[in-house]
């Protein structure tokens, strides 16, 4: 199996791994790692969900070897802005105060659809409420190019995570 570049299209990933000249997983996992070696320095999640990425890339790995269909988005990993519900995991709003919550009992209707079609969660990406602007999540997020504070934004997470190509699409 051929190896996407790091800026390839959700098009591009989709009919590749639909095609099966690459792995769900195997985008994933490249995304993933992406992740690992840059976001410490920009500050785009809140949170990384690698095992339930992974897992749902296998899974698309085995419909699609299956002959089975995978959806349109299928192996596509994206970012959720952290205003939108995952399943199991907690809803910050952009907000401190809301980390004590229980997590999510669903996905948000944009959540779910893009999971129905095939995408792949891949993290929570920052967003940072109005009152919280000076004092919100540490460190500040950084403009991918610059790693200036983007304080300034109200969701510097999904933006940089797009830019950096940690995700390649948002929810919102």
């Amino acid at each position: 199996m051929s190896t996407l570049d790091d800026d390839a299209s959700v098009l591009e990933i989709a009919a590749a791994v639909a095609s099966r000249r690459a792995s769900a997983r195997a985008v994933v996992a490249a995304a993933l790692d992406r992740i690992g070696k840059r976001d410490a320095a920009l500050n785009c999640f809140t949170a990384v969900l690698g095992e339930r990425a992974l897992a749902d890339a296998e899974r698309i790995d085995r419909a699609i070897g299956g002959g089975g269909e995978a959806g349109p988005l299928a192996g596509v990993p994206f970012a959720v802005k952290n205003l939108f519900d995952i399943h199991g995991v907690t809803t910050l709003a952009g907000s401190r105060i809301y980390r004590e919550n229980p997590p999510a009992e669903r996905d948000a209707a944009a959540v779910a659809a893009l999971r129905r079609a095939g995408a792949t969660t891949s993290g929570v990406a920052l967003s940072i409420s109005i009152r919280e602007r000076a004092t919100a999540f540490a460190p500040a997020p950084c403009c991918p190019r610059h790693t200036i504070s983007t304080r300034s934004a109200s969701a510097p997470g999904s933006g940089n995570a797009c830019v950096r190509s940690f995700a390649t699409s948002t929810s919102c």
